[in-house]
């Protein structure tokens, strides 16, 4: 694999002859470039800002700075140093310094920009000096002899008063340029990893990533509860009462027509408009309950409960919590007894709901198990990947949804959810604790 930094090229022979040498000396040059003017700028800032003018003009400092080196990094690592800063939500200065001034990024580019202009250009300047001046002024003495006649100094220090010496002394200035850049090229390799680190840190560029990953998924989460709560308000407000107004006059018109072929079909329109209104009450109630919203998840899992095909204990002490929760922990309980009644061949199950810090739910029952581990299928190990998806709801609240089923049963789904307690909204709100008996 090719080198990517000069640490990595210091152990192949054909190091002195590839570009990494005059990469590193480039990289140290334009480091004297960059220093030189920004100690100036800064030390003006900082005289500046005692008037509290030049703070923000500070900050603006070390951010150029930051972006300028993080460019010049390429030189010496091929790895790209991507810009570690947030984008504001909002134009204009304002919001632009309230992101900055919060983030670790603009405070470490303010360190190393006081780092850079006090103790690194003055130390890149220096390594040039020994690595490259005292070479290239050994190789110019014939040069320079030339040029003043009898006799030269070489490096201020030794009398060359003959070609013999100066070209001993090129020889010696050939040989220690080739020794010298290899010092050279790890220095420079050094001070590459000093400004990543403050600059470009990968860890945190992970971290970041993660953290905006994460947000996004619960932006989408909440976004998508929002859309559910939308689509069920539109459906109970405008399809279901229209379907309720239909049915209604369909009986009307039912039993004021009178006895025949007219009266049977006006009879099997008033039932089939029943059972479409029965079917939309259902899907209503299967995407976002209004228990739910209105008493919150005790209520609603005791609702589930008493709705469910097998018996059911409920064991449930629960406080108000945010919609996203409420709402992933019901729908992982209604998938649980969905498959309970579907297939486990269970004859009773049991809820037991807690809140401590984080909200713990466990479905048990007593049925055949050997439910899958993976979550991969449904709760009673046959077919299905309903709970997958919920699986994924959870770990974007940072919950978990674990079953636990050896052959034979019985099988237990624990959902774990990390959340805080939300106020009590009301004091007429349903019964926080319930213990019941679904119906069979």
């Amino acid at each position: 694999m090719a080198p990517r930094t000069p640490w990595q090229a210091l152990t192949r022979p054909r190091f002195p002859r590839s570009d990494w040498p005059w990469r590193s000396a480039g990289y140290l040059a334009t480091g004297v470039i960059t220093g030189a003017p920004a100690l100036l700028v800064l030390l003006l800032l900082v005289v500046f800002s005692f008037v509290l003018v030049g703070l923000p003009l500070l900050l603006l400092a070390g951010v150029a700075l930051g972006g300028i080196e993080r460019r010049r990094l390429r030189l010496v690592d091929l790895d790209p140093a991507t810009d570690p800063h947030r984008v504001p939500n909002a134009p204009g200065l304002a919001a632009w310094l309230q992101v900055r001034v919060r983030e670790q990024a603009t405070w470490r580019e303010l360190a190393y920009a006081v780092l850079h202009v006090t103790v690194l250009w003055p130390l890149d300047l220096l390594v040039l000096a020994i690595t490259l001046g005292l070479p290239a002024a050994l190789i110019s003495a014939p040069l320079r002899l030339a040029l003043d006649g009898e006799e030269t100094k070489v490096v201020k220090a030794f009398l060359v008063t003959s070609y013999p010496q100066a070209f001993a002394a090129a020889l010696l200035g050939a040989a220690l340029l080739v020794a010298f850049l290899y010092p050279l090229a790890a220095l420079a390799g050094a001070r590459a990893a000093l400004s990543r680190a403050l600059l470009a840190p990968r860890e945190a560029e992970l971290r970041d990533r993660i953290g905006e990953v994460t947000a996004s998924r619960a932006r989408l989460v909440d976004a998508f509860e929002a859309e559910r709560r939308r689509i069920e308000r539109d459906l109970h407000d405008g399809a279901q009462q229209r379907l309720v107004a239909l049915t209604m006059t369909l009986g009307l018109a039912r039993l004021d027509a009178p006895p025949g072929p007219l009266a049977d079909q006006l009879a099997q329109a008033h039932a089939e408009a029943g059972r479409v209104l029965t079917e939309l009450r259902e899907l209503i109630h299967g995407i976002h309950p209004q228990v739910l919203a209105d008493y919150g998840l005790g209520a609603a899992l005791t609702d589930a409960a008493d709705r469910s095909a097998v018996p059911v204990d409920t064991d449930i002490d629960l406080p108000r919590l945010s919609t996203a929760v409420e709402s992933a922990g019901y729908f992982a309980v209604c998938e649980a007894l969905a498959n309970i009644g579907k297939h486990s061949g269970a004859t009773k199950a049991r809820i037991t709901a807690r809140h401590a810090g984080s909200l713990t739910i466990e479905v048990e029952d007593n049925g055949r198990g050997g439910a899958t581990a993976s979550i991969s299928g449904s709760a009673s190990g046959t077919g299905g990947s309903g709970l997958t998806g919920l699986a994924d709801r959870l770990a974007v609240l940072d919950g978990t949804l674990t079953i636990t089923s050896p052959a034979g049963g019985p099988t237990l789904l624990r959902v774990e959810i990390p959340c805080p307690a939300l106020p009590d909204r009301s004091a007429s709100s349903s019964p926080r604790t319930a213990s019941s008996s679904g119906k069979g």
